[in-house]
Parts: C-alpha cells; sequence; structure tokens
C-alpha cells in the first residue's frame, strides 16, 4: 500500500506558477495593507493576505493599457498612474 507523503504547512492555492519576492515597502504602505486586510476580514469574514492585495493590484495595472515604459523615476511612474486614475 503506497501512500503519498504527507505535506507540511499550508496547502498550494496558487493554479499558476510563482516566485516569491522580496520587495521593500513604507511603513504606512504595510499599515494600510495591514488595515485593508482587517477591514476586509471584519466587514466580510474572508480572509484576504498583504500578497493577495498586491497580487490584484500588478494584475489590475497589467490589464488597464497604462504606458509606464517613458517612466525614469518612482515619482514619474506615481504622475502617469494619478493622471490616468485621475486623482
Amino acid at each position: 500500500m503506497d501512500r503519498e507523503p504527507k505535506r507540511v504547512g499550508r496547502p498550494p492555492v496558487h493554479t499558476e506558477g510563482y516566485t516569491k519576492a522580496t520587495v521593500i515597502l513604507f511603513n504606512k504602505q504595510i499599515v494600510f495593507l495591514d488595515r485593508l486586510a482587517a477591514d476586509i476580514r471584519h466587514n466580510t469574514g474572508a480572509a484576504i493576505t498583504r500578497s493577495e492585495i498586491i497580487r490584484i493590484l500588478i494584475d489590475l495595472l497589467v490589464g488597464s493599457g497604462v504606458d509606464l515604459t517613458a517612466a525614469k523615476t518612482e515619482e514619474d511612474l506615481r504622475a502617469c498612474l494619478k493622471a490616468r486614475l485621475q486623482i
């Protein structure tokens, strides 16, 4: 009788390949992500992670059609996105 080895940790939830990445965020950005995740959990009972929020934001940017290739600085990126989002 063959048994599959028992996996340690959380079960995989991704349906496509992924790479673990480390990024530097400002404290205020971490606080925002944590508060958003906590508010979502409080309002809906759903547990959403920082990573899920960041992945969704990136996916939306990819699908937006916004061309950021002329940006030379973080401020250029910010200005382009603010203009596109009209904020």
